[in-house]
């Protein structure tokens, strides 16, 4: 089989298993990074965002940097290239545009952050992240954390649980266990609907005659 033959082959059959998996993505579930400062995190972060099958990831961001980029940069190609360029991302330059964009589309936005004051603030494992229809999950920058803007206009602060002298986790870390936790609750509560929308269905359905 020549090269040519190889990658053909090669990319027909990541199609067919991009195909296989679609029906076991979380619909309306975003994955918001807010001015990440480090690429790698979010080369991670979309990787977690692939893997676990969330919909789409949103990048706030005033860098300049193309995805392209990030697909070639030896440092961050063994994490981030085909998780890349298998994910939807999308580009705002500013906290407030991307905020805008989600609720003029029915989305409701959560913040993943220590316990603030003046929020509701959840424990990861505790909060129903079912009841959202569409979803919106933000991570903060590796710094600063999450803005004061997405704070305000969010639903919810998740704090993951810590029992040890270290009360932080890397970003990318963080937003792998987040988006477990919220990605195995939607993904149950799909394959609920799915399965009495099949019964129904069924029980609508004429008694096939006797033989």
């Amino acid at each position: 089989m020549s090269p040519i033959e190889e990658i053909k082959k090669s990319k027909a059959s990541l199609r067919a298993k991009a195909d296989k998996i679609k029906d076991f993505r979380c619909k309306n579930l975003v994955a918001v990074i807010e001015h990440p400062s480090d690429l790698r995190n979010i080369g991670t972060i979309i990787r977690n965002v692939n893997a676990l099958g969330v919909e789409k990831a949103y990048n706030v961001t005033d860098q300049t940097f193309l995805w392209q980029e990030m697909r070639t940069r030896k440092s961050l190609s063994a994490i981030s290239a085909s998780a890349i360029k298998w994910s939807f991302v999308k580009k705002f330059h500013d906290t407030a545009s991307c905020l805008d964009h989600l609720e003029r589309n029915g989305f409701v936005s959560i913040v993943t952050s220590p316990h603030t004051k003046g929020c509701k603030n959840v424990v990861l494992h505790e909060a129903d992240y079912t009841k959202f229809k569409k979803l919106a999950v933000w991570f903060g920058n590796e710094g600063r954390g999450i803005s004061g803007l997405a704070l305000e206009r969010s639903e919810l602060c998740v704090n993951i649980p810590m029992f040890g002298i270290i009360e932080s986790l890397n970003l990318g870390t963080s937003s792998g266990i987040v988006l477990y936790e919220i990605t195995k609750q939607r993904r149950g509560f799909q394959d609920k609907l799915k399965a009495k929308i099949a019964a129904k269905k069924k029980a609508k359905s004429p008694a096939s005659p006797a033989a």
